[in-house]
């Protein structure tokens, strides 16, 4: 049997390169460090993010920025540099051990002169102190002669736009070498530190190379056959969003380390804490077990624990897509997962969402409405970062209009959504008192501002927006953003009489201070009594005005393809289509499901499931139609569905995970899992299971907080 808690490869494919950087990222909620290799290699993307580390770009507004790199470990068998590209790999394993974050690689090199070595890397980022990380290097050298180390730090990092940090200097303090840099717009500081020991073997020299922007220690080993060499690399990173003293800050962190076994069994502890809660148990199932853990570390690795400035971007902090923008993805498809099991930091990630309410008030302002309107895509400030143009990929001599950040606001809505259940799920009435009443309100004002009367047809509409399913654009009344804009509405009313009842100063203030007259009030609800919510008879949603009339294509037909509709027809041949990029009605009637009867959502699953473009469409959609397929009885449906979603970064379905993780899958995942297969129920007095297990699933176990208790359910099949 294998080890479900382990990713792992057997031989090394350079084709593979960029997606294995994102598989074996390794992190710790304030930085992760992609899986490059320690000595480098041709065409890496190397890559390091810390949380809220930003810088301006031309064009695409703002980045998370590619931090110095703390990797760079050199190793030269006499005068022949270790390289995978070079020389004979003679044995290649890497595995990442996901209850402790530690990434392992042995290789058995054998270099273009014939020197033969073992070498065994390990390197973790460590869960007790947020600021630190180590490697390990052993070396077993099969030959008489020398071994030659070298350990950086390299500022001369940048990401695929531009070169972001300015050097500012670097030095040394006794054993502790350090860099500081800052970033050239933003001005964010950031400094390193590195101590660099040997712990087996004698060295024969010992330098630093004051080389700038690259502060180097040399160390030169006896290699003798047989006799294992071991040093140990201490890294810290520390920026000026910690403290103004970056460099003493830096070289704080790093001298504390007391040593390596030391630092693992904290880190070890806390991975321990973390699984305690987060772990799901699948029985029957080896390749959806360590993929769910697989996910579920994804996403604690890139959880902001100690921060509420930040929240997780589309690409957690794993790569170089999105630029490490922050989308619905967070509040809709990853904020869940931690609600139920790590609420402290869920609230830091709506934390973030109000810190950066000015800033909506500001995007809604400039669009010509009231109230909160949230950017589709959000960095440090939460302004509006999503280009407005990108070059277009098959023909560089032009662009592609990008109107995501002018009309898909169903954002705001999907940010309201997540407060909401945060505070039913936790119980946290001071926090909900504090802030999270004052988004659902604000976020209510916005939208019956935004809600324009047709006179003609007597009800209010929402005109040329984008819903989820993105393959169409310019559409009028999109269900899902009608009916979400109304919950926003109706749930903004209700929030109000519970805080008159509960907190009344806090509600005469936010009355006040949000302008919440009796006239707007009711202006509100005469928006809610009479938005225009498109449905048939038989309970048939239809997407929004006009879809039933587009062209229908039978997808199964179009089968084998490994490509998108909108990559085959194009955006605008994808948009006179009722092919879906992703089940936009299916996730209304998911996140709204007590207002809908069991016939409802069957007819809505029977019509759009054959309409959607499960493969090749978007992440977000399999784990959704999971849950969909296990509410209408279709458990092996929710399971054709669910395995789409679980090989989605491991086995690269998409061809794109070298961008990073697909955090939306990820937290998705979870869900599908609880929600789903599991059949988890919260209502005001209390929780039940109404499971539909896979049938080859034996168990399914996990833990989730509700009103600040712990619980646990244990699902077991009879035999």
């Amino acid at each position: 049997m294998s080890d479900l808690w382990q990713i792992s490869e057997d031989t090394f494919d350079p084709q593979s390169q960029h997606h294995k950087e994102t598989i074996f990222t390794i992190g710790n909620g304030y930085l992760a460090t992609r899986g490059a290799f320690e000595e480098g290699y041709p065409d890496d993307r190397r890559g390091t993010f810390v949380h809220g580390v930003f810088d301006d770009v031309p064009i695409i507004f703002t980045e998370l920025v590619n931090a110095p790199d703390w990797l760079p470990f050199i190793i030269s068998l006499e005068d022949e540099r270790f390289s995978l590209d070079t020389g004979t790999v003679e044995k290649f394993h890497r595995s990442l051990d996901l209850r402790t974050g530690v990434l392992t690689r042995i290789v058995h090199w054998k270099s273009p002169g014939g020197r033969r070595a073992e070498i065994t890397f390990e390197r973790f980022i460590s869960l007790a102190d947020q600021h630190t990380m180590l490697i390990r290097c052993q070396v077993v050298p099969k030959f008489d002669g020398e071994i030659e180390f070298r350990a950086s730090l390299n500022g001369n990092t940048d990401t695929e736009s531009i070169a972001h940090w300015h050097w500012i200097g670097q030095g040394t303090r006794e054993e502790t070498i350090y860099l500081h840099n800052r970033t050239r717009s933003t001005r964010i500081e950031l400094a390193s530190a590195m101590r660099f020991l040997v712990v087996a073997g004698k060295p024969l020299f010992d330098n630093f190379c004051n080389v700038e922007n690259t502060p180097t220690r040399v160390i030169v080993m006896n290699a003798h056959p047989g006799e294992p060499i071991a040093l140990e690399k201490y890294v810290s990173i520390v920026t000026s969003r910690d403290t103004p003293a970056v460099v003493n800050s830096a070289i704080e962190h790093v001298n504390n380390i007391a040593d390596w076994h030391t630092a693992l069994d904290l880190n070890t502890q806390g991975w321990a804490q973390e699984w305690a809660r987060s772990d799901v148990v699948i029985e029957g199932d080896e390749e959806s077990q360590t993929a769910l853990r697989f996910n579920i570390f994804q996403l604690l690795i890139a959880a902001p624990r100690h921060d509420d400035r930040v929240s997780i971007g589309a690409k957690t902090l794993s790569g170089f897509g999105y630029r490490g923008h922050i989308f619905w993805d967070t509040e809709i498809f990853m904020l869940p997962m931690f609600t139920y099991t790590n609420p402290h930091i869920a609230r830091n990630m709506l934390n973030y969402r109000y810190r950066n309410l000015t800033a909506a008030r500001q995007n809604a302002l400039l669009k010509g409405f009231e109230g909160a309107r949230f950017p589709w895509e959000s960095a440090d400030t939460g302004e509006e970062v999503t280009p407005t143009w990108v070059p277009n990929q098959n023909d560089r001599t032009s662009l592609i209009r990008i109107w995501t950040g002018d009309i898909q606001i169903h954002i705001s809505a999907d940010i309201a959504y997540a407060t909401y259940q945060y505070w039913k799920v936790t119980g946290d009435d001071d926090w909900f008192v504090e802030k999270g009443a004052e988004i659902i309100l604000d976020t209510a004002k916005f939208w019956a501002s935004r809600a324009e009367w047709n006179t003609e047809a007597g009800y209010y509409e929402y005109n040329n927006v984008i819903g989820p399913d993105e393959y169409h654009e310019h559409v009028d009344n999109n269900a899902f953003t009608n009916r979400m804009a109304q919950w926003n509405m109706q749930t903004a009313l209700e929030v109000l009489d519970w805080l008159k009842s509960h907190a009344p100063a806090r509600a005469i203030e936010l009355i006040n201070q949000l302008d919440l007259s009796a006239e707007r009030l009711a202006r509100w609800r005469h928006v809610i009594a009479n938005i225009y919510l498109p449905a048939q008879q038989s309970g048939l949603i239809e997407q929004f005005d006009g879809y039933f009339n587009l062209k229908d294509i039978d997808l199964a037909a179009m089968e084998p393809r490994h490509k998108s509709i909108q990559s085959i027809l194009g955006i605008e041949g994808a948009n006179q289509t009722q092919v879906i990029k992703q089940p936009d009605v299916l996730i209304l009637l998911y996140l709204l499901g007590e207002h809908y009867s069991a016939e409802d959502i069957k007819v809505n699953y029977d019509y759009y499931t054959p309409h959607t473009d499960h493969t090749y469409g978007s992440s977000l959609g399999p784990s959704i139609q999971s849950i969909m397929a296990c509410r209408v009885g279709k458990p092996n449906d929710a399971y054709e569905h669910f395995i789409r979603a679980v090989r989605a970064d491991l086995q690269d379905m998409r061809g794109n995970a070298r961008d990073g993780i697909h955090a939306a899958s990820a937290g998705g995942l979870w869900q599908a899992v609880v929600f789903g297969f599991a059949g988890l129920h919260i209502t005001p007095e209390g929780w039940s299971a109404n499971p539909s297990l896979p049938t080859h699933w034996k168990r399914l176990k996990f833990h989730f907080l509700h009103q600040g208790e712990l619980q646990e359910v244990d699902i077991k099949r009879d035999e």
